[in-house]
C-alpha cells in the first residue's frame, strides 16, 4: 500500500482544498460541508495510508468508515479529537465526516525552544494509537471548538509581533483541555481498563508459563502493548489509571509475586530463581526484590522456614 507523505503544511492544505497557509510552520482549518457534500464526502474506496512531518489535531465528527492504525480498527464517535505527531502513519477508509470539523497543525519549528515543547513531549496522547482517541462529551466539545474559533481568529487577523504568543495561549489551553478530559475519559471506561489489565496479566502469565521469561528475558512495555493492541503510552496510562501503578511497575510486582513462589520451592537456588525470571543477573533480582519486599532473596528463604 502506498504510503502519502506530507512534507509541509502547504502540501497538507493543498490536499484539503485549502488556501496556502498563513504562516509555514502553522495553520487552522475549519471545513463546513453542505448536506449534498456530506452525502458524497468520502475520502476513497479503498484504505489510503498517510504520514506527516508535523504535528496535526483535529476536531471530527465521523459519521461512518474507518481509520485504523496497525491492525486496530479506529473507534468513531461524535466529538473525536485526534492529535498525531510527526511521522505517525495512519490508514482512512470510506470517511465520511458530518458538517463541522477543525484542524490545527504545526511544525516542531514553531514552537521549538519553547516551554510548550517540552511540554508537549509529556502530553502521552500525541503519541496514542488512533483508536485510543479522545471522545468528547457535548460540553467538552463546545469548549474545545470555542478554543479553535479563537484560534482561528487570532491566525485570519493580520499578524504582528503578538500573535504567535497569543496563539500559542490558546494552543496550551486546549492541550490542558485535551489532557483533563482524556483523565475524565480513564474514569468513565473502568470496565475497560480493567478488562485491559486483567489481559495485561493474562499475557504476563502466558509468557512466564511458556519458559519464554527464561528464554527471551523480561518483556518490555512495548511488546506488552503490542500483544494488547494499543500503543505503549495508553497501556502506561490506563495501567496508572486503573492500578495507581505504571507498567514497570506491574511487572517488576508480577516478577516478585514469582518469585516467592519459585524461592520456597524445595531445593530453590536464588541464581537459577533469577534466570527463570529472565534476569541476565542475580544481583539484579536481589536488588528489585529487596526493594519490593523488604527482604533479601536469601532472608524471605529464612523467614519462610521459620514460620
Amino acid at each position: 500500500m502506498d504510503i502519502i507523505n506530507f512534507k509541509n503544511i502547504t502540501e497538507f492544505n493543498r490536499a484539503q482544498n485549502l488556501p496556502e497557509p498563513e504562516n509555514p510552520l502553522f495553520t487552522i482549518g475549519q471545513k463546513t460541508l453542505n448536506a449534498n457534500e456530506i452525502e458524497n464526502c468520502v475520502t476513497s474506496q479503498k484504505a489510503v495510508s498517510y504520514t506527516n512531518q508535523f504535528y496535526i489535531i483535529s476536531l471530527k465528527n465521523i459519521v461512518s468508515g474507518e481509520i485504523l492504525y496497525g491492525r486496530t480498527k479506529y473507534d468513531s464517535s461524535t466529538g473525536t479529537l485526534l492529535f498525531s505527531a510527526p511521522n505517525q502513519t495512519y490508514t482512512v477508509k470510506d470517511i465520511v465526516i458530518s458538517s463541522e470539523s477543525w484542524f490545527i497543525a504545526f511544525h516542531e519549528d514553531f514552537i521549538r525552544g519553547l516551554g510548550i515543547q517540552k511540554q508537549i513531549k509529556k502530553y502521552n496522547f500525541f503519541n496514542y494509537n488512533v483508536n485510543e482517541a479522545l471522545h468528547l462529551s457535548p460540553k467538552e466539545e463546545k469548549t474545545m471548538k470555542s478554543i479553535f474559533k479563537n484560534i482561528e481568529t487570532e491566525y485570519q487577523n493580520n499578524q504582528d509581533e503578538f500573535s504567535k504568543d497569543i496563539i500559542l495561549t490558546h494552543l496550551e489551553a486546549l492541550l490542558r483541555y485535551a489532557n483533563r478530559f482524556y483523565k475524565r475519559q480513564f474514569i468513565n471506561r473502568k470496565e475497560i481498563n480493567k478488562a485491559l489489565f486483567t489481559r495485561f496479566k493474562e499475557i504476563l502469565n502466558e509468557y512466564f508459563e511458556s519458559k519464554q521469561l527464561e528464554e527471551k528475558g523480561i518483556p518490555s512495555v512495548e511488546w506488552l502493548a503490542s500483544q494488547l493492541g494499543v500503543s505503549h503510552r495508553y497501556m502506561r496510562d490506563t495501567l496508572k489509571a486503573e492500578t495507581g501503578k505504571t507498567a514497570v511497575d506491574q511487572i517488576n510486582l508480577y516478577l516478585v509475586e514469582e518469585a516467592k513462589n519459585l524461592l520456597l520451592a524445595s531445593n530453590a537456588s536464588i541464581s537459577e530463581t533469577a534466570y527463570k525470571l529472565g534476569f541476565e543477573y542475580p544481583q539484579y533480582f536481589s536488588r528489585l526484590f529487596k526493594k519490593k519486599t523488604g527482604l533479601s532473596p536469601k532472608e524471605y528463604i529464612e523467614n519462610a522456614s521459620i514460620n
